[in-house]
């Protein structure tokens, strides 16, 4: 059962908060020594929520997960996937806008979910906690970087789960694990009070099985507060509205190759499952064409994202090494970050205003693309099926594997555009292939209403992993 289904007993008073919170405590106790998703728990404050006055939203007793980046609780435990935080059993100083948000929709907290360090990597595998695995091949990555997040919603540890997104974080898991994953727009949910500016190409995200639990949760976590930098236009309607509305026939672009910023081929199974997607939408009456913004292919922008990431990476280690007082050791930072964060300190500012200025460019190129007359781009989630654990990673061998894997993604990151992965179909071994959906800035209304019409038209909520409760 999904969360609005769950809330739904709960306000019946068919069953409690109390008997939701500790179902789920028991299915992440009996699943995550095999899968590792959970990587700090709070069962029994979550117990202590469940028993009291709960706030009276849309998810009044249902069990949530939050991811371990972002989104913070003052005085929680705060890793990021790193050794260096857990090492100084580091917590949060600050109450993260969005959290308070989800605890006033009535969530009841459970823990933290395993990332990579830093959220750098589309693979969960931090040597803090180790990995992550696949619940639907224990052999393979989740996908990172929100991979923890991902697996506990797949494995049903709880219906929903909280995600950040910069360069796929959210989608390329969501496509690994068979579940949906909505980047919103840039600025759509509040990062306060996070470094938007810093980082613009992140966001805050949530992971679900159903698109209604997905409108639910952008309509209670949508909104700017003061000081954010980027406030897209407000919906003209509550996203749960779009759930029964017919969309209009779309124009929608199919991209059913490998964009060629990315190097390496396309898994012929996720090439036909976009393609089959597009059948699909033109059985609901829409029109596709083969079609994509040429700011896909622009090479650079590969570079421009490594150079960006390590700037928002050394940023993050300063900030917490000021913090703590001490500079992490040699040892605390993974090597592959500590590449990146090398190729940080050599840049210049004038570089990194450089990338900057690269990134407005694509941004108005890829905006262009919009105004031609398409209304959706389809795509592939990932360029391949779940990788193996232990073949991705930020060091140069593996690095390049990475970023084919999540080719689709980081372009709706650099303009800021919503997409969302949904997963409308399995390879022949029975491994989830996600499907890709973006639109223009500020149109997740475009993008819940289509999801949900696809959604009807083939279902998926009946296929779970082996490893589930």
């Amino acid at each position: 059962m999904d969360a609005t289904g769950q809330a739904e007993l709960v306000r019946k008073g068919e069953i409690s908060a109390l008997e939701l919170v500790d179902e789920a405590i028991r299915r992440i106790e009996k699943l995550n020594p095999r899968i590792n998703a959970v990587v700090w728990e709070r069962f029994e404050r979550a117990r202590q929520e469940a028993r009291g006055a709960l706030p009276k939203g849309p998810f009044t007793g249902v069990p949530f997960l939050t991811k371990d980046v972002g989104c913070t609780t003052a005085g929680e435990p705060e890793t990021q996937g790193s050794r260096f935080l857990k090492n100084h059993n580091y917590t949060a100083p600050a109450t993260a806008e969005l959290a308070k948000r989800i605890r006033a929709a009535g969530f009841v907290n459970l823990g933290r979910t395993n990332a990579p360090e830093f959220a750098t990597m589309t693979t969960t595998e931090p040597l803090a906690w180790g990995p992550t695995r696949n619940p639907w091949d224990l052999t393979r990555t989740p996908g990172g970087s929100s991979g923890g997040s991902a697996a506990a919603v797949a494995s049903l540890m709880v219906p929903v789960a909280h995600g950040t997104d910069a360069g796929g974080s959210v989608r390329v898991p969501a496509a690994a694990c068979g579940v949906i994953g909505l980047k919103p727009t840039r600025g759509r949910i509040s990062s306060a009070p996070g470094d938007e500016i810093s980082n613009p190409l992140a966001v805050q995200a949530f992971l679900t099985r159903s698109v209604r639990d997905m409108a639910a949760c952008l309509d209670f976590a949508a909104g700017a507060v003061a000081g954010d930098p980027a406030v897209p236009p407000p919906p003209q309607r509550p996203f749960v509205r779009e759930l029964d509305s017919r969309p209009r026939p779309l124009r929608i672009g199919l991209l059913n190759r490998l964009p060629q910023s990315v190097e390496g081929a396309l898994d012929p199974a996720c090439k036909k499952a976009a393609e089959d997607a597009g059948r699909l939408l033109e059985s609901l009456g829409h029109r596709v064409e083969l079609a994509h913004p040429s700011a896909f292919d622009d090479a650079a922008m590969t570079a421009v994202y490594v150079r960006l990431t390590g700037a928002r990476t050394l940023n993050r280690l300063l900030s917490y090494e000021h913090r703590i007082g001490e500079r992490a050791k040699a040892d605390e930072v993974e090597p592959g970050n500590a590449s990146i964060i090398e190729l940080a300190r050599s840049l210049s500012a004038a570089d990194y205003v450089q990338d900057l200025d690269q990134l407005n460019t694509f941004n108005r190129q890829f905006a262009g693309w919009w105004s031609s007359g398409f209304d959706l781009l389809l795509s592939p989630s990932t360029a391949v099926l779940p990788p193996k654990l232990g073949t991705l990673g930020l060091d140069p061998p593996r690095r390049a594997e990475m970023y084919r894997w999540s080719g689709y993604s980081r372009p709706f990151n650099f303009s800021g555009q919503p997409a969302i992965s949904l997963p409308l179909y399995w390879s022949e071994e029975g491994l989830p292939i996600g499907t890709q959906l973006g639109a223009a800035y500020g149109r997740e209304d475009l993008l819940i209403s289509i999801a949900a019409q696809l959604e009807k038209a083939h279902p998926w909520h009946m296929r779970v992993p082996s490893n589930h409760s």
